[in-house]
């Protein structure tokens, strides 16, 4: 397995990734506008988008992290393959989006945890790995 920046011939694969991982949350597999122009999201802003590969070359990961002016940094779309939770994918993942935003100068990173009822993995994964609740269903850690 390998993380690599999002390139073009992934995006059928990514996307599949990620309706799979909402349809095993019981949601209604739906895509976000970012993940149908992930350049205009991201790259064309200069922010990142990665994936992971497993060794057939499909995409089991993602995550998208935005540098916003003010020092802080948001992520994104950090999924994992339904039947590959639980290995450390997705902390790699969330690793290599706060190294990025680290880089860049960024001291914050900050991120929405969705619906308590489809995203209740979220509530338990971002505080193992530091972040806090600072309002609502949202989290941030300091960098």
């Amino acid at each position: 397995m390998r993380i690599i920046k999002y390139e073009p011939k992934y995006r059928d694969d990514l996307i599949f990734m990620v309706l799979e991982a909402k349809n095993a949350l019981n949601r209604v597999p739906t895509l976000n506008d970012d993940l149908l122009d992930l350049n205009a999201f991201y790259f064309d802003k200069g922010d990142l988008f990665l994936i992971m590969i497993d060794d057939n070359d499909r995409v089991i990961g993602s995550v998208g992290c935005n540098l916003l002016p003010n020092g802080e940094a948001v992520l994104h779309r950090l999924y994992v393959k339904a039947n590959l939770k639980r290995q450390g994918i997705g902390s790699s993942l969330l690793e290599e989006a706060e190294n990025f935003a680290r880089e860049n100068g960024r001291k914050v990173m900050k991120l929405h945890l969705g619906e308590k009822s489809t995203y209740f993995e979220s509530r338990f994964f971002y505080p193992k790995h530091g972040y806090v609740e600072y309002k609502p269903d949202y989290m941030k850690k300091d960098l």
